[in-house]
């Protein structure tokens, strides 16, 4: 226990302020509308979202407990630290270094606030970075299995993780770690997505993940399309923008608000499959607009603040009670049992209302760090130090090319840089767990 009392003093004030937050917001902090469609009885795989949170939610419904749920998800998001510290110190690093590296999985409010949401993202953060930390550990045939179905879990979680299984398995091919490894990884990460995309064709006669990939991609045109330039056929002009570009609201709002062309198209699916083709017409006709669109999105990663004191989010500890609305109270008391509003419970709310204020890695940090783990990943020869660091950058700069930037969606990049920061000032040499070409690997120069 002395060798790990830095971790130990670390984890108390966090394990203090997962216990603040269960007495200032019970039972869950409940995000409209997403909450609300992954806590429905009837288990559907999902038009907008992947259903795969629902699932787990459906594990737990017979305890009736919005309030079991949080306290898994702070568990889970204690024992990631946890995780990562293992393994940094496994890698040489002294007790109060790997310590210092895992502060922001302990404290930053923003992985407090996911915790505490009935939302997908602290459960998919948590499958991401297990299954690419015990890849880092050591990769053998085993170890690739388990991570290819956290993976594969993780994919039915969010649509965003589903790339990662394949930037896992080219990073195993490049490395040349040997056939096992890498078909287990596929096969087993193959399962639960193979498993949830037949459960979608049998609900919904279409063998895939969503129906709104589409809708998504559309939304992110919207920030740039010109019909006059794109020359969409008959059947897609309907789903032309009539605003001038500098007047545009930021994508997202293309997708649910009334102004919105999209809700003329009648039909998921076939609305689904025309903002498809529409968008990557939009890409092709004006590829330089497109880039320009991703990059504009991009440079908010400088803005040091996440979010100012008047600005309306819905990524800040509420203020006050929010009484549920006709159309979702019966969904969620349903779950719960009883009454499922957010309780704002003083002074416990107001401690981690101030607490938020400065309690997390600024982006701009963030994105440095980043960037300076991938640079001394290539020089230092830390290949291991290069798998959380390029399986981060996919996360941070996916969303912006398939629909728009969120700081949610920055998130769960958090415990990967940090692990991968940590592999870059290890001393002690990567394990290598797999054969190649018929013989051992010599150890990686770590000098």
């Amino acid at each position: 226990m002395l060798a790990h009392r830095a971790l130990v003093i670390a984890m108390l004030p966090a394990i203090g302020l997962r216990v603040l937050t269960m007495l200032g917001f019970p039972p869950a902090i409940l995000f409209y509308g997403d909450s609300f469609a992954f806590l429905r009885e009837e288990l559907t795989p999902g038009t907008a979202r992947p259903s795969g949170y629902s699932l787990l939610l459906a594990l737990l419904r017979p305890a009736h407990s919005l309030a079991l749920v949080t306290v898994l998800q702070h568990l889970l998001g204690l024992a990631l630290a946890v995780a990562v510290y293992a393994l940094l110190r496994r890698r040489g690093l002294p007790g109060w270094g790997a310590t210092l590296l895992v502060t922001p999985l302990l404290y930053d409010e923003f992985l407090l606030l996911l915790e505490h949401m009935i939302m997908a993202d602290a459960i998919f953060i948590v499958l991401v970075t297990v299954a690419v930390t015990l890849l880092v550990w050591r990769v053998t045939p085993a170890t690739a299995a388990i991570g290819g179905a956290l993976l594969g879990l993780a994919g039915i979680t969010r649509t965003i993780g589903l790339p990662l299984l394949l930037l896992i398995a080219a990073y195993l091919l490049i490395r040349r770690y040997g056939w096992r490894p890498l078909v287990a990884l596929l096969v087993a990460g193959a399962i639960p997505l193979g498993a949830y995309a037949t459960w979608m064709k049998v609900e919904k006669d279409k063998f895939g993940f969503t129906e709104a990939d589409g809708n998504f991609l559309w939304s992110r045109t919207m920030s740039f399309a010109d019909c006059g330039v794109i020359k969409p056929p008959e059947r897609l002009a309907v789903l032309c923008p009539t605003m001038p570009v500098e007047q545009r609201p930021y994508p997202p709002h293309w997708l649910w608000e009334s102004f919105s062309p999209l809700l003329k198209v009648p039909g998921t699916a076939n609305r689904n499959q025309l903002a498809g083709e529409f968008a990557r017409q939009a890409i092709l006709a004006q590829p330089g607009e497109y880039l320009g669109a991703v990059a504009t999105d991009l440079t908010q990663l400088l803005r040091w603040e996440r979010t100012a004191v008047d600005e309306k989010t819905p990524y800040k500890f509420p203020a006050a009670e929010r009484p549920l609305s006709e159309s979702v109270r019966d969904v969620a008391e349903s779950y719960e049992g009883g009454p499922a509003a957010t309780r704002v419970v003083e002074p416990f709310a107001g401690w981690l209302r101030a607490y938020q204020r400065f309690g997390y890695v600024p982006f701009p940090l963030l994105a440095l760090a980043l960037g300076g783990a991938l640079v001394a990943a290539l020089v230092r020869r830390r290949w291991d130090a290069l798998l959380p660091g390029l399986v981060a950058l996919a996360l941070v700069v996916s969303p912006p090319f398939l629909a728009a930037f969120d700081v949610r969606y920055v998130i769960p990049a958090i415990p990967l840089v940090c692990l991968a920061v940590g592999l870059t000032l290890g001393t002690a040499t990567p394990f290598r767990g797999a054969r190649s070409a018929g013989r051992q690997r010599e150890p990686l120069n770590v000098a």
